[in-house]
């Protein structure tokens, strides 16, 4: 009872303290108008493929809800919301339920599956996880894919945490050799910095999750009544830099989802000229759906798909990969960023995820 009570809060509290309170920094990067485009809106196609699915837009329900009984019809509604849109999905930590068992928390998970049969569904497990664990996660949901969460920073300011961070690297090796699908490495909310890009290179995909949307720590807090911890909060990377960071080091074959406050279909562009294969975005859909609204998910959807494809044809793009090769211009403190990391600025301002920015 008491983790499917977390996961209440999870939801409550992600709602009433909002974004940040960093920012994702993406007010930093300037995207350069082509006012010869040389496209029609019929020329530019956002559809993807990925881990052998079709998605009709490129776009990720993020996981933020958990699973227990009382969540059986948010994740429903989620679900719901991806197959009318054709987004990927995936579902919240089932590293309790796969521990403690129970049919109705199971079902909690399951739903998803049977809303969105034919769907790209992502399954969710904690590093802590065994590989027996992890596969149990996998087949509970019929996963797709399975992201595994570093959440050390969640972890520490939780009243019940592992306070323990030592041996992840390990057990992700091990995971890796039994799991059926492929494995996603996930931040939730502080970023994935190069080096962890480049000592993970093995596994094929990366979802961001970088600062300036949903904070786990801060909503860590505010479940244990802390205060004076702002300095705690506010730990963390951008989102900008985290997918800067996995545009200098990842190569094109590895998968890179963006995600960390996209709100906005502005918000997205810029992480898919920056390099993204997907963007992700949790806590604009969960409200919706708790305001039972899930016709208003999709029109939000819809709207930012809409924009995205405009924003493509202003720029002289006909789909998202082709973003990453249109010019940038990179302000502020992410210009600070870069330069103190070593990169070639010009270079990546001129082009992303190759692989000679240093």
């Amino acid at each position: 009872m008491q983790r499917a009570q977390r996961k209440l809060d999870h939801i409550k509290y992600a709602l009433q303290l909002g974004d940040g309170p960093l920012s994702t920094q993406l007010e930093d990067i300037r995207l350069i108008p082509n006012c010869l485009p040389e496209l029609n809106p019929a020329d530019v196609f956002l559809s993807a493929n990925v881990f052998g699915k079709s998605l009709s837009m490129p776009f990720l329900i993020d996981a933020i809800t958990g699973g227990s009984a009382p969540l059986t019809k948010i994740n429903a509604a989620l679900a719901h919301i991806a197959a009318e849109t054709g987004c990927a999905l995936a579902v919240g930590s089932q590293y309790g339920t796969v521990k403690r068992g129970g049919a109705e928390a199971v079902e909690s998970y399951a739903v998803v599956r049977k809303v969105n049969p034919q769907g790209l569904i992502f399954a969710n497990m904690s590093a802590e996880a065994t590989p027996e664990e992890a596969q149990k996660a996998v087949e509970m949901v019929e996963a797709d894919a399975l992201e595994i969460h570093l959440n050390g920073a969640q972890e520490l300011m939780m009243a019940e945490g592992d306070k323990n961070l030592r041996g992840y690297y390990e057990r992700l090796q091990k995971i890796k050799e039994k799991v059926s699908v492929p494995i996603i490495i996930k931040e939730t909310g502080c970023g994935i910095a190069k080096e962890q890009y480049a000592r993970l290179q093995e596994f094929p995909a990366f979802n961001c999750a970088g600062a300036g949307g949903t904070n786990f720590p801060a909503i860590e807090a505010k479940r244990a009544g802390l205060n004076g911890v702002d300095h705690l909060v506010s730990w963390g990377m951008p989102t900008c830099w985290s997918l800067l960071d996995g545009a200098v080091t990842l190569p094109h074959n590895k998968l890179l989802i963006g995600s960390g406050g996209l709100r906005s279909s502005q918000d997205m562009v810029k992480a898919f000229a920056l390099g993204a294969d997907l963007c992700g975005l949790a806590a604009p859909i969960l409200r919706y759906v708790m305001d039972n609204n899930v016709k208003g998910a999709v029109k939000y959807l819809q709207k930012i798909y809409d924009e995205l494809k405009i924003y493509c044809q202003l720029l002289g793009a006909k789909n998202i990969f082709e973003l990453r090769s249109k010019p940038i211009c990179i302000l502020g403190a992410t210009k600070n960023y870069v330069e103190s990391r070593g990169y070639n600025l010009t270079q990546i301002s001129a082009a992303r995820r190759t692989e000679n920015l240093l």
